[in-house]
């Protein structure tokens, strides 16, 4: 956006401004869930399958019992009695929570044992006996699809294979046709491992039931306060809980990326002991727990076919485990796919998707983008630049010559979504001008001609983000809007309360940000609030880059609300009528006169002071924004590598990241969101892998085999911007939490293909690892 309308000062949209919320967390005095103390609190651990897939013959509790501080051990006959062993979820499918016949993967919860410390707690884990049948073990999701092949959802009496969904989109016979009139297509298959969310802190909940009121309170790592009330209120609500009677808290969380919004089994046994007991349960699982049973994405195995950049058709398959998390494909599954058409004005595709039920944990969560935009974007980036390299053409050419023309926006795509706005060369070009590109092709070609491995990559991705638009997006029936409520107190500072969740985004000072934009208000003198439900307007939670898109629109349109109000009390104060009034930040004037004028701060004192008659005292507004479409940020990614010839290894020596996400806030702010997303796609696309053998054993389920990078395999990054406004948004602005997720894997993949094209290396799956590389390099004769 163009310089900032606002003072210092005041600290409106576009200055970077220091995160309001970093003094507690930079001192230690955060408050996360496990921070939470109660009198008389109860902690729980739980019990878990070391099986894949298994009959529970019989659950022995009696030497666990027997352990001085453990109090109670439940099973899934104890839930049975409630009718809470099934739950749904926010995906509209159902899952165990604690099984009563069989388990269904390794790590699944079995039991759960209550006691006075969270030590007793996991002694009790370790004396309860559980008597297995071992069943016979499903992981590939093509053989679960074989007619052979044992139906793993049991529960579902109708269910006569293990497909969740098939899903198709786009025309088929006009894709069909164009592939048989292009000159050249090409195709390729793809694989996307399982990664996990793997945030600083792990999922936990304190549930505290007060028998006196009946009230429920849960404290919880959880990035959809409002939803998961429901949810329980759904589950729940046949043993008394209604939802007046449930308050959800998030406190501050330590990292979500998606992992944090569905409702685990956890969750639902805290509450369920807490109600029976009547104290306070406390659940914080362990790193391994956490990195074995929850928050999985992609496993997606693609097939995809290019016809000279004019159709494209995909056939996927998701592997989302037992318990789906991905059953309402008439909406995101059309998200996932609707990216294919990526930047680029194709003129027909197709796309169909299958889901499947494995005896892998419950997978399919939207991960920083992951089930909707990251596997697609993989997808058409990658199968771009093979089809570059069947023409002999610069990836970038190939690039620029597809690109959707600024002037074509709003652009419809192939696949139905109107992209709202674009300058897909100018990112693109100003990519290649940061990093050189013309130059380091040149030191490419001198490179290879001494026998050295130098890659250059390229990712020109388009986003969707903003999930919102009611006429598309629901969770269990909710529409996903979400919503603002300000309060201007009489002294001119002010509340505002919202119904997301920031898990380290820097909501209170984006914002407060926002606000001071719309009011004047300094952002200094702005509290936000959110993640109480007893407080927060009703709202859908953080998730899939929506905060800035329907959030922070609906508190710009709540501020414009209470503006409107404060601009009749100042034609009040002032003894003019309101349309002689002009605004600009911080006070209204009458035209023609600048010196008679009344800034918000005198308007608030008067708005509970010396207010009109006949007009409501105070001076606050709600908003409940339902966004009229999606919003379309889009990025140019240039990734330059240097791979070892001894080793494998690759090394990722330069990355130039151009990012538009419209108008920014707060620059500062949108760097660090870009700097951990771009550490987080480095992170699969080198790293990150969790595999299961055919016994569905777990390979990296703890630090020591699934590989995080740290500050040593992170590169610099180096980032520019360009700036495309969203024509429908408030204030323009697109989002951009997810991007660099989104962008940075094909272009680090595309980089070592790229190194290795001349002798015939067309693809490599994620991760990139050393062995993986130096594989090909002794296949091609490159080895050391």
């Amino acid at each position: 956006m163009s310089e900032p309308r606002t003072s210092p000062e005041v600290c409106g949209m576009g200055h970077s401004m220091k995160r309001k919320e970093d003094p507690r967390f930079i001192r230690g005095r955060g408050n996360y869930v496990d921070d939470i103390q109660l009198p008389g609190m109860l902690h729980m651990d739980i019990v878990r399958s070391p099986f894949a897939h298994a009959k529970i013959k019989s659950i022995n509790a009696e030497k666990a019992l027997k352990i001085p501080g453990v109090l109670a051990v439940i099973t899934g006959e104890t839930l049975a009695k409630y009718n809470l062993h099934w739950m749904p979820t926010l995906m509209s499918d159902t899952q165990m929570v604690l099984p009563t016949e069989k388990v269904m993967y390794q790590a699944q919860e079995v039991a759960a044992v209550i006691a006075t410390d969270r030590y007793v707690a996991a002694d009790g884990v370790e004396a309860v006996e559980v008597d297995y049948e071992p069943l016979p073990v499903v992981v590939d999701p093509f053989k679960a699809l074989a007619p052979s092949a044992p139906v793993l959802r049991t529960d579902k009496k109708d269910k006569k294979d293990n497909r969740i969904f098939h899903w198709q989109a786009g025309d088929r016979a006009a894709t069909d046709k164009a592939f048989a009139d292009a000159d050249v297509v090409v195709a390729q298959d793809m694989y996307l491992p399982r990664i996990h969310v793997a945030s600083i802190e792990t999922c936990g909940c304190v549930a505290d039931f007060d028998r006196v009121t009946g009230k429920l309170t849960v404290y919880m790592t959880t990035q959809a306060p409002h939803a998961v009330r429901t949810v329980f209120a759904l589950v729940a609500g046949h043993v008394g809980l209604s939802e007046e009677k449930i308050r959800i808290v998030s406190p501050d969380i330590g990292g979500g990326f998606g992992g944090k919004v569905p409702v685990y089994p956890g969750y639902v046994i805290a509450v369920a002991a807490s109600v029976v007991i009547g104290k306070p349960v406390k659940w914080v699982e362990d790193r391994m727990e956490n990195l074995q049973a929850d928050s999985f994405a992609r496993d997606y195995w693609i097939h995809a076919e290019d016809g000279t950049m004019t159709a494209l058709r995909i056939k996927t398959v998701a592997d989302h485990g037992y318990a789906d998390a991905a059953a309402n494909p008439s909406k995101f599954p059309a998200g996932l796919f609707s990216i294919c058409t990526g930047s680029y004005a194709l003129q027909h595709a197709f796309a169909e998707v299958d889901g499947v039920y494995t005896n892998k944990p419950p997978g399919g969560i939207a991960y920083r983008c992951s089930f909707r935009v990251t596997e697609a974007v993989h997808c058409i980036e990658r199968i771009t630049d093979v089809l570059a390299q069947e023409l002999k053409m610069d990836p970038a050419e190939l690039r620029m010559k597809n690109f959707i023309p600024p002037a074509s926006f709003p652009y419809k795509s192939a696949l139905g979504w109107e992209y709202d706005s674009g300058n897909y060369p100018a990112a693109l070009r100003k990519a290649m001008d940061m990093v050189g590109y013309e130059a380091l092709r040149k030191e490419q070609a001198e490179k290879r001609a001494r026998g050295e491995l130098m890659g250059i990559g390229i990712s020109s991705f388009t986003e969707i983000v903003g999930a919102g638009p009611s006429k598309q997006f629901d969770i269990l029936g909710l529409k996903m809007f979400d919503s603002c409520e300000i309060r201007v107190h009489p002294t001119g500072k002010a509340l505002a309360r919202f119904g997301t969740k920031s898990q380290g985004q820097g909501h209170e000072t984006t914002y407060a940000q926002i606000v001071a934009e719309e009011l004047g208000i300094p952002a200094a003198h702005v509290q936000v609030e959110e993640g109480d439900t007893d407080t927060a307007p009703y709202g859908l939670g953080t998730y899939a880059s929506r905060s800035t898109p329907t959030a922070g629109a609906a508190g710009a349109l709540a501020a414009r609300k209470v503006r409107e109000k404060a601009k009749k009390i100042a034609a009040h104060l002032l003894e003019c009528s309101p349309d002689d009034l002009v605004w600009e930040p911080g006070k209204f004037s009458v035209k023609g006169a600048p010196s008679r004028s009344k800034t918000i701060q005198e308007i608030a004192l008067a708005a509970y002071t010396n207010h009109p008659q006949g007009m409501e005292a105070g001076l606050e507004a709600t908003s409940y924004y339902d966004p009229p479409n999606l919003t379309f940020p889009f990025g140019s990614y240039i990734a330059v590598v240097d791979i070892d010839r001894g080793t494998g290894q690759v090394k990722v020596r330069r990355f130039v990241a151009v990012d538009d996400c419209g108008n920014i806030i707060n620059p500062m702010i949108v760097d660090g969101q870009i700097h951990g997303g771009l550490a987080m796609g480095l992170a699969p696309a080198l790293l990150e892998e969790i595999s299961y053998d055919d016994d569905g054993n777990i390979t990296g389920g703890s630090f020591m085999d699934y590989l995080v990078p740290t500050a040593m395999e992170t590169p610099n990054w180096e980032t520019g911007k360009t700036v495309t406004p969203s024509p429908h948004h408030p204030f323009g602005a697109k989002g951009v939490g997810e991007s660099a997720t989104v962008g940075a894997p094909p272009a680090i993949v595309n980089a070592v293909v790229d190194a290795l094209a001349h002798v015939g290396v067309r693809h490599v799956d994620i991760p990139v690892t050393p062995e993986r590389v130096w594989r090909l390099l002794k296949e091609k004769g490159l080895a050391e």
